[in-house]
């Protein structure tokens, strides 16, 4: 089929060789023991990769998902199963197997199914990924290998990978709503290791796109290539800072992640409903600076977290979690958007066919305010600037973290000194939020390969930020 007919959901049953009446029929089955609501979940998915290192591939694969999830719910309980062989006889037998664990004494039937139209496709396509086979890949892994070693001397070695997906999805479920979806996405990431006089240091940059084949382009190898020699290049000067509570100023784009991490984790309905998130009490009450919004976007062309629709069928859409620092709104699934008696926010998501649905964050990122980059750095006589993060741990429900800092910047008498590494920085979400003095002009996107990990499913998401002040964390150096 073209890309545009997978949009069409009569095709797209097609491709799963199965039709309208063999889902309605599913869909009965898992509401035959009193189930409220049930839903399906086809998905097809292929995923190719390619890795480059020394200049040779050295690992290469692709992997195929094909099934469907069946859930029923009933009250407060949730019955799941999935098939991987999509017949009408397997999908019924999965139906009834969620029924059986969802159980009330009322009884439902499923609505007639009526398609849903996606308003505007956040991911449009020009050249699918299967169009192009590895032997077309391997030259942009090659250019961007040559490309890093040709800015610096002291490179040693360069591994390259380019991974892509492509998803074709058909839910549906007993509201009668039924939409289908073609999801694409590629990543490309480069790992470069230098040397120094004896010394070595290693540093890494990616990118990710929801985007068919034009996702590789020569400017985009360039970008990374500077960007990857010059993180790399830098911490020969680095050194570790003395530790100590400190102000804190967080760059633009990858500072995000702390965000994600630390504080949007907490907004998660799920975590709310349970009590388990320290901001369970707080909706509707002022959490920080007036002039702070964060918001879960899931409606940015290309971006790696954006959906047509959420996994649930519900259309994607910008949420403002934190409004003029007030808690706007918890981020929402069906089931927590019944609970709480609000619509659902579209952020059900799953990993696969082979997980429910939960919710989760999509792009999630702070928009700008009202400061320069520079008159916030000058507001700091003695501190830390940091950009760079590789890993951390955090404490959802209380929002505790450590971060691991790979790169930034002493900041002393308001200027951005000596050049930092292998820094921790230790804090509470919520407080680092109310900690917040000086928000920049300056919001960006960091476009990385950002995988979101929670109860055993990973999602592919975006984060972002403006700079920022915060009044004091914890920074772990010597």
């Amino acid at each position: 089929m073209n890309v545009n007919d997978y949009f069409q959901t009569n095709l797209v049953m097609e491709h799963f060789n199965i039709c309208r009446n063999d889902i309605y029929k599913a869909l009965t089955k898992a509401l035959e023991f009193g189930a409220d609501y049930a839903d399906i979940y086809f998905e097809h998915t292929t995923s190719n990769s390619i890795r480059l290192t020394d200049n040779s591939v050295d690992n290469a694969g692709c992997m195929t998902e094909y099934g469907a999830g069946i859930r029923a719910i009933a009250g407060d309980h949730t019955g799941y199963a999935f098939t991987e062989n999509i017949t009408p006889e397997e999908l019924t037998a999965a139906a009834k197997a969620a029924a059986h664990i969802a159980q009330s004494a009322r009884q439902y039937e499923p609505v007639n199914l009526n398609a849903l139209t996606i308003e505007s496709n956040r991911y449009p396509v020009r050249k699918p990924w299967d169009e192009i086979d590895i032997s077309r890949k391997r030259p942009f892994l090659e250019r961007l290998n040559d490309k890093i070693f040709s800015l610096d001397s002291r490179v040693q070695k360069v591994t390259a990978s380019h991974n892509d997906s492509t998803s074709i999805i058909l839910f549906a479920n007993s509201l009668g709503d039924l939409y289908s979806d073609y999801i694409p996405s590629g990543s490309l990431s480069a790992v470069c290791l230098m040397e120094n006089n004896g010394r070595r240091e290693q540093a890494s940059s990616s990118r990710s796109f929801r985007m068919g084949a034009t996702f590789l382009n020569d400017a985009m190898i360039d970008e990374m290539a500077h960007e990857v020699v010059n993180r790399t290049s830098m911490l020969f000067k680095a050194v570790r800072p003395r530790g100590g509570m400190m102000p804190v100023v967080m760059g633009a784009g990858g500072s995000g992640i702390l965000l994600h991490e630390a504080i949007g984790h907490a907004f998660e309905a799920d975590f709310n409903r349970k009590h388990t998130s320290i901001l369970s009490d707080k909706l509707g009450r002022v959490i920080c600076n007036r002039k702070i919004n964060v918001v879960d976007d899931g409606t940015i062309p290309f971006n790696r977290g954006s959906i047509n629709f959420d996994d649930e069928g519900v259309a994607g859409q910008k949420t403002y979690i934190v409004k003029e620092g007030r808690l706007n709104s918890y981020l929402h699934d069906r089931i927590s958007a019944r609970y709480y008696g609000v619509a659902p926010t579209g952020n059900g998501r799953r990993e696969s066919f082979r997980c429910p649905p939960m919710p989760r964050m999509r792009a999630t990122y702070m928009e700008a305010g009202e400061y320069t980059k520079e008159e916030i750095i000058a507001s700091v006589r003695k501190g830390v600037y940091v950009d760079v993060f590789s890993n951390g741990q955090v404490q959802i429900g209380a929002g505790d973290f450590t971060f691991f800092v790979k790169s930034g910047y002493m900041i002393e008498e308001g200027r951005l000194t000596r050049p930092i590494k292998d820094i921790n920085i230790i804090g509470n979400g919520p407080k680092a939020l109310a900690g917040i003095t000086m928000v920049g002009n300056d919001l960006e996107i960091d476009n990385g390969t950002w995988t979101c990990g929670k109860d055993g499913q990973n999602c592919p998401v975006t984060c972002g930020m403006p700079s920022v002040l915060v009044k004091h964390l914890t920074v772990g150096g010597n």
